[in-house]
């Protein structure tokens, strides 16, 4: 099979569909007996995923790789910063973090003694020889020309990698053709070749109506459009920013379980809910409204970046009250990662790992106390539940561990594990059916944990409504997607532009 060029989709801007599209061509070069991998130098995010080797990227390379139907890798993402507040972003580079870093000094390149631009290209460069072809992706917008000289990700990447550069629009948001023409004039020469076509995103209503802009944009830049991609509503991908979050239906269900995901200021590993969320069984929400929160069957803390800061906001708001009120009313009451954490009676930072907070009374909800340490854990796990209703839930579980601190017995308590993991260590403390926590992120990708986490609310349960298969279903979705962007994009012409050593 001919040996196709590296591509990168490149953005107009944030959030116009560049790693929607990169998980779609993954998963149809996959299709067309390919064998692909994605690739971006550096990804700004909080959901962040570990790798078989227990190092850390990006969940939306993680994603991308599963399109692809290979196992993720920190060569597909060296580089990724973990914001810890509007300033400063937590450094992780290889798979390992090596300190926090402000954006002034992070984007002043002299001010580190690591060669960022070396390490991303030496991953590029690894990957490139095993896998073909390399799906990149780039950041942001590619017209920051501010930025020009230090970035790593968008524009000098592609000519590292002699990529094809594909440019995508957002027209949902408005001035498409500005966005478009403006990112294509303000390159250089030499990087304004690099550009090969033009895909416009997140289209509504007739494509018919476009014809003409088509027509007129290709005309003032130059360069092909090579697809419009309609919107979709019905194709469920991991999605890899949670700004769409608190827009999700709140409005209690009957005949479901109601579950409220508490909206952290913080708040990480949110895909930790995709499965949950597409459970027939279940109405789940994001919120952080008392209220919203006394209504519902079970509150689920979720994973932080800021552990005790988003436990000082939840005293704040009232929620921390509102979640001991619930829990006392019968709700279910269930901790992950950081989420595991304050619902202990502390959490203590005498290191100040995390800021300026050396010590928060927790929640008071499980007799433990956490205290957070540099030292940041990472691994792939499998685990069984170690409670007495392991009997009834045997299944074999798998997650993953990305998390600071460490959580112990609190005083005298007797350790009360929630799971027993394969390498013989235990994680997370029960209480009851009712009142739990754990490190493992991805939990709730398991079945059999969601039938554990529900099985106080049969009787509330509309039907016999059943979990279903959650692997199978995400490759429908990758399928789906990848017929979608197939049916509307010039595949043909991208081929040859891929394919084109003249």
């Amino acid at each position: 099979m001919k040996r196709l060029h590296p591509l990168m989709f490149a953005g107009t801007g944030s959030d116009v569909g560049k790693s929607i599209l990169a998980t779609a061509f993954c998963r149809i070069f996959r299709q067309d007996g390919y064998s692909p991998a994605p690739f971006k130098a550096q990804n700004m995010a909080l959901n962040s995923y570990a790798t078989p080797e227990g190092l850390e990227i990006g969940r939306a390379q993680a994603v991308q790789a599963e399109a692809a139907g290979i196992a993720c890798h920190t060569d597909m993402n060296p580089l990724l910063l973990k914001p810890q507040s509007d300033h400063t972003s937590q450094v992780v580079l290889n798979g390992k973090p090596i300190g926090n870093k402000n954006a002034y000094n992070y984007w002043r390149r002299g001010s580190s003694d690591i060669d960022f631009r070396k390490e991303v290209c030496s991953a590029f460069d690894r990957l490139a020889t095993r896998y073909n072809p390399i799906v990149m992706e780039g950041a942001g917008s590619i017209s920051e020309i501010n930025l020009r000289s230090t970035d790593l990700v968008n524009l000098p990447m592609a000519r590292h990698a002699h990529a094809d550069v594909f440019l995508v629009g957002d027209i949902d948001r408005g001035g498409v053709f500005a966005s478009v023409y403006g990112s294509i004039t303000l390159q250089t020469p030499e990087d304004r070749q690099l550009i090969k076509g033009i895909l416009i995103n997140k289209f509504r209503g007739d494509l018919r109506l476009f014809d003409n802009g088509r027509k007129m944009l290709e005309d003032i830049c130059g360069v092909p459009v090579l697809g419009v991609v309609p919107y979709y509503k019905d194709i469920h991908i991991e999605e890899e920013d949670s700004v769409a979050l608190s827009q999700k239906s709140w409005q209690m269900e009957q005949g479901k379980v109601n579950v409220a995901v508490v909206m952290l200021q913080h708040l990480s590993n949110y895909t930790d809910f995709d499965l949950l969320e597409q459970d027939p069984r279940v109405h789940l929400f994001y919120t952080n409204n008392v209220e919203d929160l006394r209504k519902a069957d079970i509150i689920i803390i979720p994973g932080t970046k800021s552990t005790l800061h988003d436990l000082y906001e939840l005293r704040r708001n009232g929620c921390a009250q509102a979640i001991l009120r619930a829990r006392r009313n019968g709700a279910t009451i269930f901790g992950i990662c950081g989420g595991y954490q304050l619902m202990g009676m502390e959490v203590c930072d005498p290191h100040h790992v995390e800021g300026d907070i050396e010590r928060l009374p927790g929640l008071g909800l499980l007799p433990t106390a956490t205290t957070m340490t540099d030292e940041k854990v990472t691994r792939q796990v499998h685990a069984k539940l170690s409670t007495s209703y392991a009997a009834e839930n045997d299944a074999t579980l798998i997650g993953y561990e990305i998390h600071s601190g460490k959580t112990r017995p609190f005083g005298d308590a007797t350790p009360s594990p929630l799971l027993h993991l394969n390498d013989d260590r235990d994680d997370g403390t029960v209480v009851d059916e009712k009142c739990f926590g754990t490190y493992v992120h991805g939990i709730l990708d398991n079945p059999s944990f969601i039938d554990f986490l529900l099985s106080p609310y049969h009787e509330k349960i509309k039907g016999d409504m059943k979990s279903f298969d959650y692997q199978t279903y995400k490759e429908e979705q990758y399928n789906l997607l990848a017929a979608h962007v197939r049916k509307y994009v010039d595949m043909e012409r991208i081929y040859e532009i891929l394919q084109d050593y003249d």
